[in-house]
């Protein structure tokens, strides 16, 4: 009984800490996950890589699948991933769709169950086990799903999605930041702004939304705003989730420019597109 899968990262387009609406997109670096079912009735995780890390959430990924298509089972999940952990990537997001999925494919219970169903099964565990405010259902939608998603939050119901085809420039510091951490009562200050990114986004405006969604919650969250000012007007840039990593997209010649010049921050910067598939069992 082993199932395996792989879940796309992403990017943000509209933070959902604000006024419980949100928007993300899917981008082409994948954690991956391997379940492995047996008769003992616990699982337990394993983070490649990172034996220290916490594994709650996708054990309870595992479990609340066996709880509703499963006899009981235990066993054993691992994940790996190009993606890198607390950086605002939707790290936690693809890990869960990946566990998720895997664990359905090692019960055979793929076909049972609506892939948006399937995200909210993890979006439930990451909001039981305390690594998200949100519920997240915005990143974990566009990670299932793929392309551009726009969500509710409060009713995590999914109101718009779309397949942008954009490269993407992403810079993630060295330095990690924890979601659960994040300054919730400072970010609900800005809901008036965030409320003007949510009716862009609504309206396919992604690129401006983006921008708006940016400059507001780096100055929420106190990340420097230079990454998107230099980023601008050729292409379109926020802070991604609660930070650090911020992602830029436009044509690919544009980006490449706008490497050089990220280039010169400490940390990592890498060119990638988006990911219109979503999550995919292997």
């Amino acid at each position: 009984m082993e199932g395996r899968a792989a879940a796309p990262a992403a990017g943000t387009v509209l933070n959902a800490l604000a006024n419980g609406y949100g928007a993300a997109f899917a981008i082409d670096a994948h954690t991956e996950a391997t379940v492995e079912l047996d008769e003992t009735g616990e699982v337990t995780g394993e983070i490649a890589g990172a034996p220290e890390a916490d594994t709650r959430l996708i054990e309870r990924c595992v479990e609340v699948v066996v709880e509703q298509f499963g006899d009981g089972e235990g066993g054993h999940v691992r994940t790996e991933s190009d993606v890198p952990m607390a950086s605002g990537l939707k790290s936690s997001s693809a890990a869960a769709n990946a566990a998720v999925l895997a664990a359905l494919s090692a019960l055979d219970a793929t076909d049972e169950i609506a892939r948006e169903d399937a995200c909210r099964l993890g979006v439930d565990a990451a909001r039981e086990v305390g690594v998200t405010v949100t519920g997240a259902f915005d990143d974990a939608s566009a990670s299932m799903l793929g392309g551009v998603t726009v969500t509710d939050n409060t009713e995590d119901a999914l109101l718009r999605r779309d397949e942008p085809d954009w490269d993407v420039l992403v810079y993630t510091p060295d330095e990690r930041a924890f979601s659960a951490d994040a300054d919730v009562a400072r970010c609900e200050r800005i809901a008036p702004t965030a409320d003007v990114v949510y009716e862009l986004a609504a309206d396919g405006d992604y690129e401006r939304a983006m921008g708006v969604n940016g400059f507001a919650f780096c100055a929420a969250l106190g990340y420097p705003a230079d990454p998107i000012v230099e980023a601008m007007p050729e292409a379109a840039a926020s802070l991604s989730g609660t930070g650090p990593s911020y992602t830029a997209v436009g044509d690919r010649e544009t980006l490449v420019e706008l490497r050089d010049v990220w280039e010169k921050r400490e940390g990592h910067t890498w060119l990638t597109t988006t990911q219109h598939t979503g999550a995919t069992t292997l």
